[in-house]
């Protein structure tokens, strides 16, 4: 470890950090990668609803933060609440083990323990997600926060090897088809198994070596308790306490309630959307109210805002992998892949590989640009991300325009989305963790990163809506077909359904009806894909011509 410590000029904790995000990603993706084709065919859920609970379960993973964030600066401090959230995900994992073990028999019992489940992740994942990545920040004195980009993105790297682990492991022994293409349903426990080991070990491994590694340079540890921080860990004249008046809070509280009753009845949205989308806005103007905040400080929270604000649109974009793409995958492509069927869910796969792959020679561009001062700044970076994304959906609509109802898509074309989307996401998300980190003040640190992760728990939630207006794949007219059905007549509305028929359709989980979004009718799955074409290319140039006032708003910090 030290080798590598010095070949790289980081410090060790890096490596410890690194080993344990990666465990605790397996744990995730793995998971991930397997929960919609679990609800769908063992939970017998419909796909629309699915890919709610998705996007809900996401968005709330991402709405934890804010209060893991809180809890650990102001009582129990990053290392307990790392240890605390690990095992907490442990513990889900088993349960979606148990609820996998048991629906067939007891379809009320999985149900309930799926859902006990999921809000166990959600709160354990809130505790572990913001305090690891303020402590990659806390690793580096003032004097190296410039190294913080590269920094981020061998974390990341870290994040998506062990991405690329969970989603090759867990859906080659919990998504197993056999030769005739039929799906063992009880397999999907031993994905969860898996995911649950992998959670515990990256816990040990950080528990183990935090002593050790995980320290300053001057061998302090860090992440203590809140009460034990040493005042040279703070900027020259910066406050170490937060200070919110009760006027403030009070504030804070009805804007809360105001904002939830506008987002729920007026927008629609369900209490789940409706909670992650206040919380974020109001969380965002309580911490802005801190009568402490300098102008310089307050410009950069601000720069954080803004960027968070557009962040949201790429989640939307590529969180489609876990719901929608994986179900286009099961259902519409072509995945023999030299000569082997790959399972659906294992399709994800490749953007994992990728940033493993480049994620390094990104790390090396930042550094070499940055020796020639032609580094771009985070947020121009982050604009090139959204662009890249645009593009990448822009190809795959191409590539579907003429499928029709019976065509298959070819797995390369789902192959080179993650590849384009994997660059983009190495220009916008470890950039996203550095600029929190440079940008922050230290009081902050941890509940500013509970913030950034709240654009990440909005976009997954817009991605799940966005997910569940998925049109009809061809899987769907063959089965309409097969039980006497047209259902493109049926969606076209030249032909009525008899209440029999309307009932096989619903029972077999086809839709009669084409989903609509911002009052546009979906027909197909090229204007599906058009949706996000047009919301991450018109973020992409927004946030492009932004950047000039975000620079001023830095107030040097790149």
């Amino acid at each position: 470890m030290s080798e590598i410590a010095v070949k790289t000029g980081h410090p060790k904790g890096l490596w410890v950090l690194f080993g344990t995000e990666m465990w605790e990603r397996f744990n995730f993706y793995g998971m991930r990668a397997i929960l919609t084709l679990f609800l769908v065919n063992s939970l017998m859920m419909k796909e629309e609803d699915a890919s709610l609970i998705y996007g809900g379960f996401l968005g709330l993973c991402y709405l934890t933060p804010m209060l893991g964030g809180f809890i650990a600066d102001r009582f129990f401090g990053n290392r307990n609440c790392i240890l605390l959230g690990g095992l907490m995900m442990a513990v889900g994992q088993l349960l979606l083990f148990g609820s996998a073990s048991i629906f067939g028999t007891n379809i009320g019992l999985a149900n309930n323990l799926m859902w006990l489940a999921l809000g166990i992740i959600i709160f354990g994942n809130g505790f572990f997600k913001p305090n690891i990545s303020s402590m990659v920040g806390s690793l580096y004195p003032k004097q190296e926060k410039s190294k913080l980009d590269t920094a981020f993105t061998i974390f990341y790297m870290g994040i998506n090897l062990g991405a690329f682990l969970g989603q090759l492991i867990c859906p080659i022994i919990g998504d197993v088809k056999d030769a005739g293409g039929i799906r063992d349903i009880h397999a999907f426990k031993w994905g969860f198994l898996a995911a649950s080991i992998a959670m515990l070990i990256g816990t040990a491994v950080f528990y183990v070596l935090k002593n050790k590694y995980v320290v300053t340079p001057e061998g302090r540890p860090l992440g203590g308790l809140p009460s034990k921080n040493d005042a040279s860990d703070f900027e020259e004249g910066e406050s170490q306490k937060a200070v919110f008046s009760q006027k403030s809070l009070i504030i804070a509280v009805f804007a809360f309630l105001g904002l939830g009753a506008l987002i729920h009845f007026v927008g629609g949205q369900n209490l789940i959307y409706t909670l992650i989308y206040s919380s974020g806005l109001t969380l965002a103007g309580l911490i802005i109210s801190d009568t402490s905040l300098t102008k310089v400080e307050r410009d950069r929270i601000f720069v954080i805002y803004i960027v968070a604000f557009f962040v949201i649109f790429f989640w939307a974009a590529f969180e489609q992998a876990g719901s929608s793409l994986t179900f286009i995958a099961d259902n519409q492509t072509d995945r023999n892949f030299f000569g082997w069927n790959m399972p659906p869910s294992m399709v994800q796969i490749f953007n994992g590989l990728f940033v493993v792959a480049f994620a390094v020679p990104f790390s090396m561009l930042w550094d070499y640009l940055r020796s020639k001062g032609r580094e771009p700044i985070s947020p121009m970076k982050q604009s090139f991300g959204l662009a890249l994304i645009a593009i990448s959906y822009f190809i795959i609509a191409h590539n579907v325009k003429d499928l029709g109802n019976d065509g298959l898509l070819a797995i390369k074309w789902l192959i080179l989305l993650y590849l384009i989307q994997t660059c983009a996401e190495l220009c916008l998300s470890p950039i996203g963790l550095s600029l929190v980190g440079k940008l922050s003040p230290k009081r902050f640190s941890s509940l500013l990163y509970g913030v950034f992760f709240l654009s990440n728990a909005s976009g997954y939630a817009l991605a799940g809506t966005l997910g569940s207006i998925l049109p009809s794949t061809g899987d769907k007219f063959n089965k309409a077909k097969e039980l006497g059905i047209n259902l493109q007549d049926v969606l076209d509305k030249k032909i009525t359904l008899t209440a029999e028929q309307a009932k096989l359709l619903a029972d077999n989980q086809i839709s009669d009806h084409n989903p609509v979004f911002a009052g546009f009718e979906i027909h197909n799955l090229f204007e599906f894909f058009m949706v996000f074409v047009a919301l991450t290319g018109l973020a992409a140039v927004i946030l492009f011509l932004l950047t000039p006032v975000l620079k001023k708003m830095m107030h040097g910090v790149r």
